[in-house]
């Protein structure tokens, strides 16, 4: 959410005490007089960037029907369930497998994330990973059908077997690289299938 200058936090307070101890909003005239504008139109600007930073809404159909958003609410508007698909090894592949496990919300904001319904995001297991700061039990957030470029963390099947790593080219040819020594680069026999490239993190706390 944008910032309020200090006199858009003056008039939305102005705004909010009238409704409070008089139960009516205050009209563009009233609050160009408790200001000192000497034009309404000041006052009209005001309201108007404040409605436009989330924390006024209007009626535009009644008068006097300026109501104060809560900025939990505005910040509300921001939060995305993105569903969780179960687990990924970031090991050595596994035999696919797909496990419902509900979903997890996020601000969207925050992350600077515009999830799409091919967002989705799946629970690590194993250690891999650990070279890009990947762990097990940290979410990662893929995009399905987004073209993966070299360095990217990919969700892939790999010869009908799953598994989380960074996707390279090598002579030409795509592979997987662990990001632990302990685990070889992974080429494929027959089929690399690209399930989703990594868009984010997210670590619980431990």
């Amino acid at each position: 959410m944008n910032e309020l200058t200090k006199r858009q936090r003056q008039i939305l307070d102005f705004i909010q005490r009238s409704q409070q101890t008089t139960g009516v909003t205050p009209s563009l005239r009233e609050i160009a007089v408790q200001f000192g504008f000497r034009s309404m139109s000041t006052a009209v600007d005001h309201v108007r960037l404040i409605r436009n930073k989330g924390f006024l809404e209007k009626d535009s159909h009644k008068a006097r029907s300026l109501r104060v958003v809560s900025p939990f609410q505005s910040l509300r508007k921001r939060v995305a369930d993105i569903p969780i698909f179960g687990t990924i090894p970031a090991g050595f592949p596994e035999e696919k497998r797909q496990e419902a496990k509900g979903c997890i919300s996020i601000d969207t904001g925050s992350l600077g994330l515009k999830p799409t319904p091919r967002t989705f995001a799946l629970e690590v297991r194993g250690d891999s990973m650990i070279g890009k700061h990947i762990l097990e039990g940290d979410l990662v957030v893929l995009e399905y059908g987004l073209t993966p470029r070299t360095g990217n963390v990919v969700a892939a099947l790999i010869d009908d077997e799953s598994t989380l790593k960074t996707f390279l080219i090598e002579d030409g040819k795509p592979c997987l690289r662990a990001e632990n020594p302990r685990y070889p680069k992974l080429i494929p026999a027959s089929e690399l299938v690209i399930q989703g490239v990594m868009v984010a993190l997210i670590r619980k706390c431990r």
